[in-house]
């Protein structure tokens, strides 16, 4: 009998991919094609919840499996015992190493769709092996990371915390989207191995099975606030909040925690109409000269919730959110995808390459191209984002002309702006040259890029279509492709 293992998170992923990568491979080996190399594009076409903007995340952990990436001789026996590959290919594979080039737009900057926010430059084989892999982390992160930024604005300046471990789809969705979580605006999570692993702060106080297990919540939280009296916050709601919960925090607050010199950290409300709790709470703490006592809410929070209670008078300062986020169960896809863009002649030159379809949104934009992001010198406000041919420059000394790329008739001229190329080179030649970031880094990053967009773009219903253009040279060569192929 197959014995079960427990695949651990550092664990060699090469074979976390789709099928058809290997059969691919195989056939681009037997084809003689090995050798070509090709320009893969990740994009993606619709942003989460109707948003006005993405976050790019992801992209540490997509470097890590890129280092690790090599098949075992385990990986080629598996192979081997389905029969169908060619054993020239399999020796291909036992002797595999990495060495693409790797373009990003660096973790925590705002994205849009259609841009090319990952480029892969390489022989076919490996550049199209790795699409499972640079989907699955940038997806997944990418979308625990928009979502976590949405609640956090939501919240005002109000700590939020990730709550959502016991949710997530999995050990590795919880401790990923734990980090991608503070990457987006989260103060800490419940998540332990993530603080371990990633330096996230890990929070967190009791359930409502310490209460329980004691003969009473006044014993309970007796009992808690010996043990804790530096950072003491109380679970007020296992019974009544207003008749047991508060009365009781402020006897032991002022029975334990202010005779020992501290005072109380807060309160937390995890059920009921939290708007009206909150409220009465924050009355009757002041009463009792606990006016710093924090109140923090949880259960089954989202972005839409906290605004309405903070709008309604909650008096909450501070978030718990759980199943909501880690999940982001209004939109659980990020739908980023992996597209062949270019293929590199003999000299050097490039053929572009044009997947074409009746859906407009799924027109790919040919060519190995460069992202670029014009802010405005006076405001630091973005203006819009141009994707170029590589290589091709955007001189901001002068006025430069952007346009619709579906509306070409809609044109504006761009003055007094800083052009800025998003994009860094993480892999050359498979050599790992990314710059390495602290989390906290990234996370002050973000707020800082998600700061440089109008508040049209960042609200929640209906915001502004944020401008993302191509060259005029892109547009000629894209345009003339969809001509070629369709007439």
């Amino acid at each position: 009998m197959a014995q079960n293992k427990v695949v651990p998170i550092n664990h060699n992923l090469t074979m976390l991919t789709d099928f058809y990568e290997i059969t691919m491979a195989n056939g681009y080996f037997t084809n003689g094609f090995e050798d070509k190399i090709t320009y893969f594009d990740m994009f993606f076409r619709k942003i989460p919840d109707g948003g006005g903007f993405a976050i790019m995340c992801g992209v540490e952990q997509l470097v890590e499996y890129l280092e690790r990436l090599r098949f075992t001789d385990e990986d080629i026996e598996f192979l081997r015992s389905k029969k169908i590959f060619d054993e020239g290919f399999l020796s291909y594979l036992q002797n595999f190493k990495f060495s693409c080039d790797v373009w990003a737009v660096p973790e925590g900057t705002p994205i849009f769709p259609g841009e090319p926010i990952i480029t892969v430059r390489g022989p076919v084989i490996q550049a199209q092996f790795i699409e499972t892999m640079v989907l699955l982390c940038i997806n997944h992160q990418s979308l625990i990371a928009t979502k976590a930024n949405r609640i956090s604005r939501a919240a005002n300046g109000r700590a939020v915390m990730e709550f959502g471990s016991r949710r997530a789809q999995g050990f590795d969705g919880a401790v990923y989207g734990a980090r991608a979580a503070y990457v987006g605006g989260c103060c800490g999570t419940a998540c332990t191995i993530c603080d371990q692993k990633f330096h996230v702060p890990a929070l967190g106080t009791m359930a409502h099975s310490w209460v329980q297990l004691f003969d009473s919540e006044l014993e309970a939280f007796r009992a808690y606030a010996k043990e804790y009296p530096s950072n003491c916050t109380l679970l007020v709601d296992t019974y009544n909040v207003l008749k047991s919960g508060i009365p009781n925090a402020i006897k032991v607050f002022n029975e334990v925690i202010v005779p020992q010199g501290y005072r109380p950290a807060g309160i937390r409300i995890d059920s009921g109409d939290i708007t009206y709790l909150s409220r009465k709470a924050r009355k009757m703490l002041d009463e009792a000269g606990f006016e710093d006592c924090k109140i923090c809410a949880s259960n089954s929070l989202d972005e839409y919730i906290i605004r309405d209670m903070l709008i309604q008078g909650a008096k909450v300062d501070s978030f718990g959110v759980g199943e909501r986020l880690i999940t982001s169960s209004s939109e659980p896809v990020f739908g980023g995808v992996y597209k062949l863009v270019g293929v590199e002649k003999e000299d050097g030159s490039i053929t572009p390459k044009i997947k074409i379809s009746e859906n407009v949104s799924k027109i790919t934009t040919p060519c190995f191209k460069d992202l670029w992001r014009l802010f405005d010198r006076e405001t630091g406000k973005a203006i819009a984002d141009v994707i170029t041919l590589h290589g091709e420059t955007i001189d901001d000394s002068k006025p430069y002309e952007i346009f619709d790329p579906e509306h070409i008739w809609k044109r504006k001229w761009v003055e007094n702006f800083r052009a800025v190329n998003l994009r860094e080179q993480l892999f050359r030649s498979g050599q790992n040259i990314s710059k390495q970031r602290d989390l906290q880094e990234i996370k002050d990053y973000c707020a800082k890029q998600v700061d440089t967009l109008w508040e049209e773009v960042t609200r929640f219903e209906n915001p502004h279509e944020y401008y993302v253009d191509l060259s005029q040279n892109l547009w000629d060569i894209k345009n003339h492709l969809i001509s070629e192929h369709t007439f």
